[in-house]
């Protein structure tokens, strides 16, 4: 006596007719919204090529007009101390070092004129504060190398971060090079940040010309036309350029840091590339169907399209994330990513369908096969969907589900094991190649000189009079001389180290009062994001002052910055959950697929994690990703800035195979088959899409900076690992040992999915 299949046998077959769910409903919105497309398509693209031809001379400048700054945590005690500084006491921590090297000594008189010289021209420069050398203080031994031969000639400016730039800008081609037979070199956190700035701009313009010829030769292997292969990087060139202008836009009302637009081109790109690759094959499949081009335009909008808004809604809100962090540096990267998701899935939905309404079956024009193939060939037999690999794999791993998920998943938390031992810290000069001027300048000062005189801390005391309340100033001074790590006080009663004065006030102690208060000057001999630099901060803070003390400073800011991070980080990553798990409920009307999706999309950010310590924290593979300087720390903005994108461009994955499963399981009811069906229709559109949009990070890898180094390798694994470990073996898995309580949701929620599901 036979039995009869469950609907999760591992078979291929469709259950019987009278268990069939109803067909998708037609003509719903999308559809109608594909054919007026179809029958407006000259109009649409009419109206797409006058938007780029009015955005590329507003957007083509956006670079310059953008901020550089933004990575400190406004309103935290060391944002408000270093506020002071600047509007206050126009003084604090120099923004510019200059090393003067001197043929044989500083000490020469000759040198030592020609270097009062130059810190006197420096001081009378239109935006400089304050210019102090080694000189103008009557030869302070701190800013002397140990040889003797150069000494340092600190420059504070005006203005805020963009005002100082411009500053910088105008004074560094005056002054740095032979000068008078002196050897002159720019460091310091402004010579840094323009440094970082002017590369970042010239290895995106190298990773573009990288990239670019890259996936056009992967579309071409792809769809094998040379017409359909070029759709994709058009949409691309729309949704940068659009993104470009809105963040010009933005600009005129909220600061945006310049470095979100080397994300802006890296995600510009690759959506627009992975929704096109999705529009253009299920037109070319509905072609293939029989359908007319005007109704495979319809048809293709009403299926490839709706994934395509969907998945771009949950990229969007993976990246809003990012917005609850105070930081502009960081909300910047939220507001380009998400302008370049809107523009790309703008493109994919509107502007593509009208360009397939006009090229009809000439999408498939310049057949590329046909330069490789032998006159009189026949083209092989197309084979039916039992036969592909995908298909095969996706009934391997659901035979033995509970080995492979169990396999994938200790394989990818080793990988990730290395994330446990992580160090943050934040960008400075080690993250420039060492043929930067500036790293070359900072690492003269790390190992020629006693102290950290360009990155001291600064003590704000703002309801303290320095004259009256001279001796409250002597004692905190004191005390915080004795402090361990601390080699100098600088205060407006005299310079003080190990609990006692080395100098009395002298012309430069001026500096330290105002009618609002005083401030001291903490020099350490410690490198500011160290561990031992961000426990001084705590230490310096521990000492009882005279009256209410705001520390600053680059250490100090990033203390404060590591724990807004943290205070705003279960709120980012609550958003995430959240909206990730309400989205996918209304796309499938499932309840266990959310909750499996956020699990997986965790799982495939595990080797990305370990790889950041292993490779760019400890120093690993070198030889592979290119050479770099190891501090032994991660950027504190990356792991944020990386774990959005990439659980965006894992959700962008997770949404198109589970549309083409569900719409299997929809019309048979048979999960096995269904998930078997959707990896086989999708697995090698995943694949290629992950391939091409890792083409465009790993360009980035190019980057003598080390921040885009990591960002473009760190995204490109995320996404290799998510569309093959994840995609191929752990969905069919866990949806093999769910059946089909993958689909199961209460009554309540059913019918409130049936209200306002996401579905046409």
């Amino acid at each position: 006596m036979g039995t009869t299949p469950t609907p999760d046998a591992t078979t291929t077959s469709a259950e019987p007719s009278a268990a069939k769910a109803p067909p998708p409903p037609r003509g719903g919105p999308l559809e109608r919204f594909g054919a007026w497309l179809a029958r407006r398509r000259t109009l649409v693209m009419v109206a797409a090529l006058i938007a780029v031809i009015v955005a590329v001379p507003f957007g083509a400048d956006v670079e310059s007009r953008l901020s550089q700054g933004g990575i400190t945590a406004p309103g935290s005690e060391a944002a408000r101390a270093d506020d002071l500084l600047n509007t206050v006491f126009k003084s604090g921590s120099p923004h510019l070092v200059f090393l003067v090297k001197a043929p044989a000594s500083v000490d020469d008189e000759d040198v030592a004129e020609k270097g009062r010289a130059l810190t006197g021209r420096l001081g009378d420069e239109p935006g400089v504060v304050q210019a102090a050398s080694y000189w103008s203080l009557d030869r302070a031994r701190p800013l002397r190398s140990s040889d003797g031969r150069t000494a340092l000639v600190m420059v504070r400016l005006d203005g805020d971060e963009d005002t100082v730039r411009t500053t910088a800008k105008r004074l560094l081609p005056r002054t740095v090079g032979e000068r008078d037979g002196l050897e002159i070199t720019a460091t310091g956190a402004t010579a840094v940040r323009m440094d970082i700035e002017e590369r970042s701009e010239e290895d995106l313009v190298k990773a573009e010309l990288l990239a670019v010829p890259v996936v056009l030769v992967i579309l071409l292997l792809v769809f094998r036309s040379v017409v359909a292969a070029l759709l994709p990087l058009l949409v691309g060139a729309i949704a940068v350029v659009g993104s470009f202008v809105i963040l010009r836009l933005l600009d005129m009302v909220v600061p945006v840091s310049v470095f979100s637009v080397n994300i802006t081109t890296a995600l510009g790109l690759g959506l627009a590339i992975d929704y096109s690759l999705f529009v253009v094959t299920r037109y070319r499949e509905e072609l293939s169907h029989g359908h007319e081009v005007a109704d495979a335009v319809a048809r293709t909008v009403r299926t490839a399209g709706r994934t395509v808004v969907f998945s771009a809604l949950t990229v969007a809100l993976s990246l809003s994330a990012m917005l609850v962090f105070p930081m502009y540096h960081l909300r910047s990267f939220a507001y380009a990513g998400i302008a370049v998701v809107v523009l790309a899935s703008i493109g994919s939905v509107v502007v593509l369908p009208a360009l397939l309404a006009a090229l009809g079956r000439r999408v498939d024009a310049l057949d590329v096969r046909r330069l490789v193939r032998r006159r009189g060939a026949a083209d092989k037999p197309p084979r039916s969907p039992e036969e592909g690999f995908w298909h095969r794999l996706a009934l391997v791993v659901m035979k033995r589900p509970l080995v492979f998920s169990l396999a994938v998943v200790a394989f990818l938390v080793t990988l990730g094991l290395p994330f446990t031992r992580v160090e943050f810290g934040d960008s400075d000069d080690r993250v420039l190649p060492a043929s930067s001027a500036a790293y070359q300048g900072a690492q003269v000062l790390r190992e020629d000189f006693d102290s950290r005189e360009g990155s001291p801390l600064s003590v704000v005391l703002p309801g303290l009079d320095a004259t009256s309340g001279a001796g409250d100033v002597t004692a905190y001074a004191t005390a915080l001389s004795e402090v361990p790590g601390v080699t100098r006080v600088d205060a407006a009663t005299g310079s003080y180290a190990h609990g006692r004065q080395v100098a009395p006030p002298d012309e430069a102690s001026g500096r330290f009062g105002a009618a609002e208060g005083t401030w001291l000057s903490v020099v350490s001999d410690t490198e500011p994001y160290s561990e031992a630099g961000l426990g001084l901060v705590g230490l310096v803070r521990d000492v009882p002052a005279p009256s209410e003390a705001l520390v600053g400073g680059q250490a100090a800011l990033l203390v404060d910055s590591k724990a807004t991070l943290g205070d705003k980080l279960p709120a980012a990553l609550g958003i995430i959950a959240v909206s990730t798990f309400v989205l996918l409920f209304l796309f499938t009307g499932s309840l266990l697929i959310p909750a499996k999706a956020i699990v997986l999309n965790l799982l495939s950010l595990t080797a990305t994690f370990g790889a950041m310590v292993y490779i760019f924290q400890d120093g690993h593979l070198r030889w592979l990703v290119g050479d770099f300087n190891v501090t032994g720390l991660i950027d504190i903005d990356t792991p944020v800035l990386m774990f959005c994108v990439a659980f965006g461009l894992s959700m962008d994955y997770e949404v198109f195979m589970l549309s083409r499963i569900k719409e299997e399981y929809d019309r048979t009811l048979d999960n096995t088959a269904a998930v078997a069906w959707g990896l086989e229709h999708t697995g090698r559109l995943i694949t290629a899409a992950a391939a091409l949009v890792a083409a465009v990070l790993l360009s980035f890898a190019t980057s003598g900076l080390t921040p885009l180094k990591l960002l473009g390798i760190g995204l490109a694994l995320a996404v290799v690992v998510d569309a093959t470990l994840v995609r191929g073996i752990l969905v069919p898995a866990f949806m093999r040992l769910a059946g089909r309580g993958n689909w199961w949701a209460p009554p309540f929620l059913r019918r409130l999915h049936r209200r306002i599901g996401l579905s046409d």
